[in-house]
C-alpha cells in the first residue's frame, strides 16, 4: 500500500485552560485574579500534530478521548487544522483530559487531569495503519502508562514497516523517569528532549554530560534550550544553532512541541541537521507570538508571514 500519511502521531489528547496576565503565582488559601483566559487545544502530541499539519504535512492522530464536550473540542480543533482524526477512539466511560495552565511572565505552572489518555496502549496501534505512513511520532509517555508499557514493541513494529521515528518523553510528573533509554533509543531516529528533561532522564548535571551518557545508543538527539536555541548530537558531533528571540512573548505554551513540528517537517524533506534545527527554532519562536500552543498556526501562509514580520525569515531561507 502506498504511503499516503506523512506522520502518524501517537499520544495524549486534552484541552488547555490557560490563565494569563497574572501578577504572581497563587498562594494556598488565597485568591488572585487573571486578566485573560483561553480554552485551547492542549497536549504535546496534539499541538505537534496540529502545527505540523499547518506547515503542510499529512498527519493522522491515534489516541483516545472521552465522549464529552472537551472531546468534541479536541476533534474540532484537530480536524480544523487538517489533521486526520478518524483513528481517535472516543471512550464512553472516561473523560477527556484537561490541563489548567497558569502563566506568570515567562514561567508557568500546570495541573493535568489525564482522563482517557491514561488508558490508551501501544497495542491499539495496528501494523496496517503504520504501513500507510512514513514517520511515527510519540510524545508524553509518562502521562500514558498503558502506552509506555509496550513502547518498545510499538517502535519495533514501526521500524519493521520502514518508518522513521521520533520521541519526546516530556516531563515525568512523578519524577521517577522510569524508562529504558538503552533499549528504546536505537529504535528512535530523532530523540527530542528539552534541557531539564535530558538531565533528569540521564541523572547528569549538564547537557554535555547527558549527551555523552546516551551517545553510545542514540541515533540523533536534539535538545531544546529555550532562548539559547538547540543543540543536536549525532555520530559524536554536536551542532548548536542559536534561537530566534521574540521580545514580546505572549506565552511559551507549546513552544517545544512547535519546535518538534518544525524540525520534523524539515527532517522529512531530507534537510541537513542544522537546517532542521534552524527551522525548529523558528517555529518554536513563532509559537510564542500567540496564546496557546496552536494560536499562531492557522495556516502555512500565516506562519510564514509571522516568520517574515517577526524574525525576517522567508521561504528563500527555508529552501536555501
Amino acid at each position: 500500500m502506498e504511503n499516503h500519511i506523512d506522520v502518524i502521531v501517537v499520544g495524549e489528547l486534552n484541552v488547555d485552560l490557560i490563565l494569563n496576565q497574572i501578577a504572581e503565582f497563587p498562594q494556598i488559601g488565597k485568591e488572585i485574579l487573571a486578566q485573560d483566559m483561553a480554552l485551547t487545544l492542549g497536549s504535546s502530541s496534539a499541538i505537534f500534530a496540529s502545527n505540523l499539519s499547518s506547515l503542510g504535512a499529512d498527519v493522522l492522530f491515534k489516541g483516545a478521548i472521552g465522549n464529552d464536550m472537551f472531546g468534541d473540542f479536541v476533534i474540532s480543533e484537530l480536524s480544523g487544522r487538517g489533521v486526520d482524526t478518524s483513528a481517535i477512539i472516543r471512550n464512553q466511560r472516561l473523560k477527556t483530559g484537561a490541563t489548567v495552565a497558569i502563566n506568570v511572565g515567562n514561567d508557568r505552572a500546570m495541573v493535568t487531569y489525564p482522563g482517557a489518555m491514561e488508558h490508551y496502549g501501544a497495542d491499539e496501534v495496528d501494523q496496517d495503519l503504520l504501513s500507510r505512513a512514513k514517520h511515527l511520532h510519540i510524545s508524553s509517555i509518562f502521562l500514558q502508562p498503558a502506552l509506555a508499557r509496550n513502547l518498545h514493541t510499538l517502535l519495533a513494529k514501526a521500524k519493521s514497516c520502514n518508518l522513521t521515528t521520533s520521541l519526546d518523553t516530556q516531563w515525568d510528573p512523578a519524577e521517577k523517569w522510569a524508562i529504558d533509554l538503552p533499549a528504546l533509543l536505537p529504535l528512535v531516529d530523532v530523540f527530542l528532549p528539552n534541557e531539564a528533561e535530558i538531565k533528569a532522564l540521564t541523572n547528569q548535571p549538564t547537557v554535555d554530560a547527558a549527551l555523552a551518557h546516551i551517545g553510545t545508543h542514540a541515533n540523533t538527539v536534539v535538545v531544546k534550550l529555550g532562548d539559547q536555541g538547540s543543540v543536536a548530537f549525532r555520530d559524536g558531533v554536536k551542532t548548536h544553532v542559536p534561537a530566534y528571540l521574540n521580545n514580546a512573548v505572549v506565552d511559551a505554551i507549546g513552544a517545544g512541541d512547535s519546535f518538534n513540528a518544525g524540525f520534523i517537517h524539515r527532517y522529512l524533506s531530507g534537510a541537513v541537521l542544522e537546517d532542521c534545527q534552524r527551522f525548529g527554532n523558528l517555529i518554536g519562536a513563532i509559537s510564542t507570538t500567540a496564546p496557546g500552543g496552536t494560536g499562531a498556526f492557522s495556516s502555512r501562509s500565516a506562519v510564514m508571514k509571522k516568520a517574515k514580520d517577526h524574525f525576517n525569515y522567508t521561504e528563500n531561507d527555508i529552501n536555501s
